[in-house]
């Protein structure tokens, strides 16, 4: 049997799933080429298939991530995740301490030898949610008190979104979220819901004042400055506006691929604002086209929630589904105008390895969950 043939013997998990990523990679092929014109001018003298193949290259390897994560049964993730905790949480302190600062942030680290950087937030955030499902799925029915439920749930999550938070506050958010959802889902009682929402508000009130101490590291200006441009009272809102042109632009079938002329004017036309290119060059069908697509990934994961026996594997699929959906519509809405401007990129659309080989980790995750129900169904049968 040949290698490929033994590929796809191998494949199991939601075909719709696979259908829908294998799409959405696809439209980031086309969103990603279109979009990457002027950055291929100002850095590689006009050669616009360069971001392209490079983004082609990270897709692949991101299926091979994702194909090789649906293998390993989805209970070994339970086992690692404190031990991925642990690291994800020494690799925000270093990033927050020695990071590389890029556009006054602090959110990358380099490996030494191989001089590969990535955000320590993209693996905080797979690892959170492995631990918050681990916890859960263990402690649900003995979490009869306060200090019961804050040791194992309610700390880690406040201390990982809390070192996430200065550098990064979106990404805080959508996580925080993420895990207050996960323990509705998972039947924890209401009060130590509200309980973690009351220790995160504390704890964002601490960040905030040791911004004034430390605004290197504490980013409170800039959430300022964007709430102010959000409200209309800033002067910082070009991008937003070159959004709601590109998006006016669009109509109702777009001008057609390759012919945005507002990704020569959009800062970041290829990650935060990506969807404003797909707008105006796919028009309102293509915009809805894109939710619907997000939508359906979401309906396809949590209906493992029903279907998986083990308390874990839903909780996972409840975690990654709604991690990746709130970061989609995030994105989406602030190109709208719906909400002030986070940096949060589109899921497998927007350019960037650490986005896009993270995102395939996740949802090979989610296919290993799958695949052991659907492994128990053809039992049964």
């Amino acid at each position: 049997m040949s290698f490929t043939s033994r590929i796809f013997t191998n494949l199991k998990g939601d075909r719709i799933i696979w259908l829908l990523v294998a799409l959405l990679s696809l439209a980031s092929m086309l969103a990603v080429y279109s979009s990457t014109g002027t950055l291929a001018y100002k850095y590689q003298g006009g050669n616009t298939e360069y971001y392209f193949f490079k983004h082609v290259i990270l897709l692949i390897g991101g299926w091979f991530v994702m194909y090789f994560a649906h293998l390993i049964h989805h209970r070994k993730y339970a086992q690692w995740s404190p031990y991925l905790l642990v690291l994800a949480g020494i690799l925000l302190v270093i990033t927050l301490s020695f990071g590389g600062d890029i556009n006054d942030a602090r959110r990358w680290i380099t490996i030494p030898l191989i001089n590969y950087s990535f955000q320590a937030s993209d693996l905080a955030k797979i690892a959170l949610i492995l631990y918050v499902a681990r916890q859960i799925s263990a402690k649900q029915d003995v979490i009869k008190t306060w200090d019961a439920a804050f040791v194992p749930i309610i700390a880690p999550i406040v201390i990982i979104c809390g070192l996430i938070a200065p550098a990064n506050l979106s990404t805080c958010l959508v996580l925080f979220v993420t895990c207050m959802l996960m323990m509705f889902v998972g039947r924890i009682h209401i009060k130590y819901i509200g309980g973690l929402f009351l220790v995160g508000l504390m704890a964002f009130a601490l960040i905030v004042t040791l911004g004034a101490l430390f605004p290197n590291i504490v980013r409170a200006e800039t959430w300022a400055n964007r709430l102010a441009d959000f409200l209309g009272n800033g002067e910082g809102a070009y991008q937003v506006q070159q959004a709601k042109i590109a998006i006016a632009k669009g109509g109702f079938f777009g001008v057609g691929p390759g012919n945005s002329m507002q990704r020569n004017y959009l800062p970041h036309p290829y990650s935060d604002f990506i969807y404003s290119v797909i707008i105006e060059e796919y028009g309102l069908v293509g915009a809805f086209v894109m939710i619907f697509m997000y939508l359906l990934l979401l309906y396809r994961i949590v209906r493992l929630v029903t279907l998986s026996p083990k308390a874990f594997g839903a909780m996972v699929c409840v975690g990654i589904g709604m991690l990746i959906t709130i970061q989609a519509l995030a994105n989406m809405a602030v190109s709208v105008h719906l909400v002030p401007v986070t940096g949060q990129t589109l899921p497998l659309i927007s350019m960037g390895g650490n986005s896009v080989l993270f995102t395939c980790l996740a949802l090979g995750i989610v296919q290993s969950v799958s695949k052991y129900v659907m492994a128990l169904r053809d039992e049964v049968e």
